[in-house]
């Protein structure tokens, strides 16, 4: 019975890191998605210009150009258009 104890903390040491290791992905049904458009109108409005959009991981992803040369690079969630993540800038 004294085996017990580290076997289970061995396996929570296991299981509790799994949820910070998850790579950034979206399970939005496609039914709850805002279109394309809507993101991209979004992103002009804030100063981004020629939005390049594409599907990752069912999320969306972008590359844009603001206008003072600062390049973005992100993942936005499909239904709420809210960024996940966002790389580093090129500057």
């Amino acid at each position: 019975m004294r085996r017990l104890p580290p076997l289970m903390a061995l396996a929570s040491l296991l299981v509790l890191p799994a949820p910070l290791m998850a790579d950034t992905r979206c399970s939005v049904p496609m039914a709850q998605w805002q279109p394309k458009e809507a993101l991209e109108a979004k992103l002009t409005a804030e100063g981004w210009s020629q939005p390049r959009i594409r599907v990752d991981d069912g999320c969306y992803k972008v590359r844009a150009a603001h206008a003072d040369g600062r390049r973005l690079k992100a993942k936005f969630d499909p239904a709420t258009l809210e960024m996940l993540r966002k790389d580093r800038d090129d500057d």
